[in-house]
């Protein structure tokens, strides 16, 4: 958990960051170029086979997936050992997170009534969760550290009901034939986890496999990644205890002085078994998720901004009322249906005897996680282009969003340090 909000919270930076350059460099005189590189073909080609598409297409439909990949085995860790474990640790965050979803929806759609602008919906119902841990983090320790994990709970809880939303509100019609390629793929996934198959590159085909099929079935492809997260294995095969006897022989037999007569490789031998414990005394999914989690904080989301987030701001018409109608929904949605949304929930939740707030977290630091929530950026953006066809309500939506963001930012970290000066005991 904590190795999760510490790479998180950096990161919210690098992807402020790349939002800025994409924002700037869309809006420059070199904005002709932003928009050509994105639309740079890239083909793969099989023998005869060529598939051919936008630079843009490889990043949000083919890099995402590594994304949601990870968020899927996030929710999987979660669920089986973390804040979703148990009913008494995830009822509020899963409360609170829900009453963050509906509320900004329902605002939206109060200025939106029109049946294309409906679409957008969703978009201000997500949180980013690196972009609000990054916000956080620079309020430093003065904010109990059970607030951050309130905060990261509701944010994975926001990535579960986002990618429900998109699997049943932003897939095409559905191709049955897709879905049994998908099937098979799944099916070849089980049959390598039961027969004790460890090794990531092993699983490879499966998993292109199984994105072709959400591909060919009108499923948004990233669905894949999810898919694949969830079925990842949170438990090590091997039990703590016998990887515990494993590495205290092997120091036993690297500690020993009547290895002479071959010591160099029976001091191999024991420094590789010592090498090798990590993976027998940690998960699949924690391997996967170590291993993955830097490359999508650092590479696959600044990517993803830099390429959705030059909004290019003399394109958009503002004199148009759907226009209007879409950023303002979705600003307003974010920056205030969501503080208001999670802390409603919350009270009620509480106030009805359903949940109690964890340790060290209190109704100000309840108001400052609502604040974050309204972070929405990445998933927001990303629904958003599910959304809508038409170009300028999709430009509109991301400024709604990107403003929002901003504002939300804003006011959460304002709010922590008036909160956080009131309270100098809460955060010891």
């Amino acid at each position: 958990m904590e190795r999760i909000l510490h790479i998180e919270a950096m990161s919210g930076i690098v992807l402020l960051a790349a939002a800025a350059v994409a924002l700037v460099w869309a809006n420059s005189p070199f904005a002709e170029s932003y928009h050509h590189l994105w639309h740079t073909e890239l083909s793969v080609k099989l023998g005869s086979v060529e598939f051919s598409r936008p630079l843009h297409f490889w990043i949000n439909d083919g890099l995402m997936t590594i994304f949601f990949l990870v968020v899927g085995m996030e929710i999987r860790r979660e669920i089986h050992e973390g804040a979703l474990s148990t009913w008494r640790a995830a009822s509020l965050p899963i409360v609170a997170a829900l009453g963050g979803v509906c509320v900004p929806a329902l605002m939206y759609l109060a200025f939106n009534h029109d049946a294309q602008q409906s679409r957008g919906w969703a978009i201000p119902t997500a949180t980013d969760i690196a972009f609000a841990l990054g916000v956080l983090a620079l309020l430093g320790r003065s904010i109990p550290s059970n607030v951050r994990v309130f905060l990261l709970a509701l944010a994975i809880i926001d990535d579960i009901v986002a990618v429900l939303i998109i699997a049943l509100f932003y897939s095409g019609g559905i191709d049955v034939s897709g879905l049994a390629i998908a099937a098979v793929a799944i099916a070849m996934v089980f049959s390598l986890q039961a027969i004790g198959v460890n090794s990531a590159a092993a699983y490879a085909i499966p998993s292109m496999l199984l994105w072709i099929g959400m591909l060919s079935s009108g499923a948004h492809p990233t669905l894949a990644g999810v898919i694949l997260g969830l079925l990842t294995p949170a438990t090590s095969r091997h039990s703590r205890q016998r990887t515990l006897d494993d590495a205290s022989s092997a120091l036993t037999a690297l500690s020993r002085e009547d290895q002479r007569e071959n010591p160099d490789a029976s001091l191999a031998k024991s420094v590789k078994r010592l090498r090798d414990l990590p993976r027998d005394i940690l998960s699949p999914g924690t391997r996967m998720q170590i291993a993955l989690h830097p490359w999508v904080a650092f590479v696959i989301m600044p990517l993803f901004a830099l390429a959705n987030a030059g909004v290019t701001l003399r394109g958009i018409d503002f004199a148009q009322p759907a226009a209007q109608a879409v950023a303002f929904g979705v600003c307003l949605a974010l920056v205030l249906g969501k503080p208001l949304g999670v802390v409603a929930a919350s009270w009620l939740a509480v106030r009805s005897g359903l949940c109690v707030l964890p340790a060290q977290v209190s109704w100000p630091g309840i108001w400052l996680v609502g604040l974050l929530a309204g972070i929405g950026f990445t998933m927001s953006i990303f629904i958003a282009m599910l959304a809508f066809r038409d170009e300028g309500l999709v430009s509109a939506a991301k400024v709604g969003v990107l403003v929002a963001s901003i504002l939300a930012a804003s006011l959460g970290l304002a709010w922590g340090r008036i909160s956080s000066r009131r309270r100098p005991t809460a955060a010891s």
